[in-house]
């Protein structure tokens, strides 16, 4: 007997694995839900293998480049080839992308220092094949255009091993600068997504039929914030003792502000999901002028502007993206459920419970509004993960882009 045998079709993707958000969203959810509740309500803000690094440190690192960097590789690994019209990576791309991610945070939930080394080599091998990931869709379309983000990706991965290396040296002050680095890093990626994202949520939000597009942004806007944060994150690094960090944040706050005025819309403003990346803007301006007036003597904790930053700023930046691309990415309008909506609303509401008492509002709550910012923060991750679970399982015929 002769004859063509059928080809056999592959065998079909789990949904989760589709794109990288679909994936690495509810991972960086996930971690973020766990990460705060073991620091503040299991282990009292210690850890119970930290030794030489103080535990501190080891909790600012697990969420700048645990549930943060979870949060990127989901976002580059999906808007990176919708910006090229390359193929989005899948299946076990992926999963070798979790696999490398995933020893870190064991080690870093429990404060591990005799596995730094371990963790170290994992951290580095997610962020180096995040960056191929990314320079191979940049190869293939032969464009330069969208390659901040990659040698943003180098210096993110730079700073990880500075902050290792330092930790197994024992030199935790210049760690403790290199945590700030690393998430001055994370607001210029902030900065470089709200200026594509906010592209498309704006004018849907004036005109919801996608018939015309009448919102377009300053082009000296797109990238000034971000090229301050960076002047600023090298003279901190440099000179630390100096006032340069201090009148640099001052200026990166001036930036923040100045681009609120890309949200002077009419009504359309107060749709939920133009609040929030306004309001992840006005965070990260608030943290940089709280640093910068700390820097020149000013009765103001610079460890409060960064937490402006850290949680104000990036925490409802971050969940503005999840709730954005992963109404898009699920071939569904940008009309926000009700779940979506509380999840915002919660993850603002950390950040002020974590600040406020540090501002003179609400000092009754000093000390109780750690476990209190952690709560919210943690709840919001979680109603957002099971708000969506069904959502990003479930996808409609269709794609739309954020960016």
């Amino acid at each position: 007997m002769t004859g063509d045998h059928p080809e056999r079709a592959a065998p079909p993707t789990h949904p989760l694995l589709a794109e990288g958000l679909k994936l690495f969203f509810p991972v960086a959810a996930a971690h973020a839900v766990l990460l705060p509740l073991a620091w503040v309500t299991l282990f009292s803000f210690g850890l119970p293998f930290a030794d030489r690094v103080p535990p501190g440190q080891w909790h600012a690192h697990e969420m700048i480049f645990g549930t943060y960097g979870a949060a990127l590789a989901g976002f580059l690994s999906s808007a990176v080839p919708e910006w090229t019209d390359t193929k989005a990576r899948s299946g076990g791309a992926l999963l070798w992308l979790l696999f490398f991610w995933l020893p870190g945070r064991l080690i870093g939930m429990v404060g591990a220092d005799a596995l730094i080394l371990l963790a170290a080599l994992t951290d580095l091998a997610f962020l180096a094949l995040l960056f191929w990931y990314m320079l191979r869709a940049l190869i293939e379309r032969r464009s330069t255009r969208h390659g901040s983000f990659a040698v943003w990706i180098a210096l993110f991965a730079l700073i990880e091993s500075a902050i290792r290396a330092t930790w197994f040296t024992g030199h935790i002050e210049l760690s403790g600068r290199l945590l700030h680095a690393g998430l001055a890093v994370f607001l210029v990626f902030l900065s470089l997504a709200i200026a594509r994202i906010n592209v498309v949520v704006v004018n849907h939000a004036i005109d919801p039929s996608g018939e015309t597009t009448p919102y377009r942004p300053h082009p000296g806007r797109q990238n000034l914030s971000a090229g301050l944060v960076g002047l600023q994150l090298t003279a901190a690094l440099l000179w630390p003792d100096s006032a340069v960090p201090a009148w640099l944040a001052l200026a990166a706050a001036a930036a923040f502000f100045d681009r609120l005025a890309e949200w002077f819309i009419g009504r359309a403003v107060f749709r939920f999901e133009v609040l929030a990346l306004a309001g992840a803007n006005a965070s990260a301006g608030l943290g940089f002028l709280a640093i910068g007036l700390a820097g020149l003597g000013a009765p103001v904790a610079a460890g409060t502007g960064l937490h402006l930053l850290s949680v104000g700023s990036l925490g409802l930046a971050v969940m503005a993206v999840f709730v954005i691309a992963g109404l898009r990415h699920s071939g569904r309008d940008l009309v926000l459920p009700p779940i979506a909506k509380v999840a915002l609303v919660l993850m603002a509401c950390a950040g002020l419970a974590r600040v406020l008492p540090e501002l003179g509002i609400g000092t009754a709550w000093i000390g109780l509004h750690y476990t209190l910012a952690a709560t919210l923060w943690s709840a919001s991750f979680a109603i957002w993960l099971v708000g969506f679970w069904p959502i990003l399982t479930n996808s409609l015929k269709g794609k739309d882009g954020c960016g």
